[in-house]
């Protein structure tokens, strides 16, 4: 694929995206760990107060893969930034440069955006991925540890 058409995601997209997030869940190793909902993406995608942003690549008019991202805040910057959540590629359509060519729309969203950064996050195991990031000038934060409270532990912190 030399040109991949890359465009933003419609509520029509939703059961694609939701069927992608589950596929990607299979590959972490994690296939029962989606609790999310066509409904609940609709609303956090497509609801009042948007949370989130989609974006989908295409070949031949069919949906490859997709790429779901959202608007931090660097304080010490004093500007937002761009956070890559979710990044999939069907198995047919890897190797043909889907990837790459998300992480650049979303590279070029970040620099229209007035974005300082651009991050994400990736399982230390996929080394095929973090070769490509790599490549594409990607830094890994080798100071830095990814924490995470959910569920009932959240609630615990939270005194309830």
């Amino acid at each position: 694929m030399t040109d991949i058409p890359i465009r933003p995601a419609t509520p029509d997209d939703i059961a694609t995206i939701l069927r992608f997030v589950r596929d990607l869940a299979a590959f972490e190793r994690e296939p029962d760990a989606v609790e999310a909902t066509e409904a609940m993406l609709d609303e956090a995608l497509f609801g009042p107060q948007p949370a989130a942003e989609a974006v989908i690549a295409e070949e031949a008019g069919a949906p490859v893969g997709f790429a779901l991202f959202f608007h931090n805040f660097s304080t010490w910057k004093g500007r937002r930034g761009l956070y890559l959540e979710d990044l999939y590629v069907t198995p047919a359509a890897r190797g043909k440069g889907v990837g790459g060519a998300l992480l650049r729309h979303l590279a070029w969203i970040a620099v229209e955006r007035n974005c300082a950064r651009f991050e994400w996050a990736v399982l230390d195991w996929n080394a095929d991925a973090i070769a490509v990031y790599r490549r594409m000038g990607a830094v890994g934060l080798e100071d830095w540890t990814v924490q995470r409270v959910e569920g009932e532990a959240l609630r615990r912190m939270a005194g309830r």
